[in-house]
């Protein structure tokens, strides 16, 4: 929720008006709390956090991550929504699903349909909170190059919640609230 919380803060008060600001966010905090309430996987997996190809690097034939410092215990598929909708690598749809197959083969039957919804669910918050983020670093510590990736993230956004129903009333909150972007 507080990752969430992001997006309300730095981006929505700068989209929204000031009228309208604290009724988008009580809405769109209480659709984020039932968006997590259907969470099926548990949080008991190592979870990066920060977990996308800038933090990756290529050694002595193995891959190795940096820049732990806000990792945790939490939902195994988080991580892996981050690499596969990292905003900073635009990759297309179709290698996206081929990764998320490969990964799927991994996992037992009864697994893949709960591990796709909180893959969807954790990767549409995570890039609102990276809207969130990146408004922030723009607007705060004056870093503008992060406003041209706002685009893909919405993207991302859009992507992920095209297919899936549970998305239904969130889809609508961001469409009357940022048309240009939610379709």
């Amino acid at each position: 929720m507080n990752e969430a919380k992001l997006f309300s803060e730095w981006y929505a008060t700068k989209k929204i008006n000031k009228f309208k600001i604290r009724k988008f966010k009580k809405v769109f905090e209480n659709e984020v709390k039932k968006l997590l309430s259907k969470l099926n996987l548990k949080n008991d997996t190592f979870v990066h956090r920060d977990f996308h190809v800038s933090n990756l690097m290529y050694v002595k034939n193995n891959i190795a991550v940096i820049d732990s410092q806000d990792a945790l215990i939490g939902n195994k598929a988080y991580d892996l929504a981050s690499l596969v909708d990292d905003v900073r690598f635009e990759t297309s749809n179709k290698l996206k699903n081929k990764i998320l197959n490969n990964y799927f083969k991994k996992l037992k039957k009864t697994e893949v349909n709960k591990f796709v919804n909180d893959f969807e669910i954790l990767s549409v918050l995570r890039n609102l909170k990276i809207i969130g983020i990146f408004m922030r670093l723009a607007q705060r510590d004056n870093k503008k190059k992060y406003v041209k990736m706002i685009p893909y993230a919405w993207e991302m956004i859009n992507y992920r919640m095209k297919k899936n129903r549970e998305f239904d009333n969130l889809k609508l909150i961001l469409e009357r609230n940022f048309p240009k972007f939610v379709k």
